[in-house]
């Protein structure tokens, strides 16, 4: 009875942690869109006026403005399509998703290396918290698979 209950805590933090992937994945859009629309001075401006402090703007690089709409689109685009197969426990976006969120950690570390965001390091933690929490799902879900 205890594994039960212990296995449905685990499904409820799997479900909100993809909840989240998933609403990172919708801001990620929104900021590709943002960028695509607008002017790399009114992105600036923008965010500026939403990060008191003004980091967000003062790092924003006006020069790679297409680079950053269409990473940030694509990245929200896939993360989108993986969070929807996970929560219909589709067993093809197990696999996909351990993929390429181990894919985002391997990325997040490298710009690391560069920027030296803890940012980075904090998002990588929380992709491998999540594929941990796939890779119990998936096992689960195959595990109580019908044979043929």
């Amino acid at each position: 009875m205890q594994a039960n209950v212990q296995e449905k805590r685990v499904h409820q933090v799997f479900v909100v942690s993809v909840l989240a992937k998933g609403a990172h994945a919708l801001i990620e859009i929104a900021g590709g869109l943002m960028l695509y629309l607008f002017s790399a001075e009114a992105v600036a401006d923008w965010l500026i006026r939403i990060d008191r402090g003004g980091w967000l703007g003062r790092h924003f690089p006006a020069s790679e403005q297409h680079f950053y709409a269409l990473y940030l689109l694509s990245h929200g685009v896939v993360k989108s399509a993986l969070v929807v197969g996970l929560l219909r426990e589709k067993l093809w976006a197990y696999p996909a998703s351990i993929a390429v969120f181990g894919a985002f950690i391997a990325y997040q570390l490298y710009r690391y290396t560069y920027t030296h965001e803890i940012a980075l390091v904090a998002l990588s933690i929380f992709d491998l918290f999540v594929i941990a929490l796939a890779v119990h799902e998936y096992r689960l879900l195959r595990k109580h698979l019908p044979t043929h």
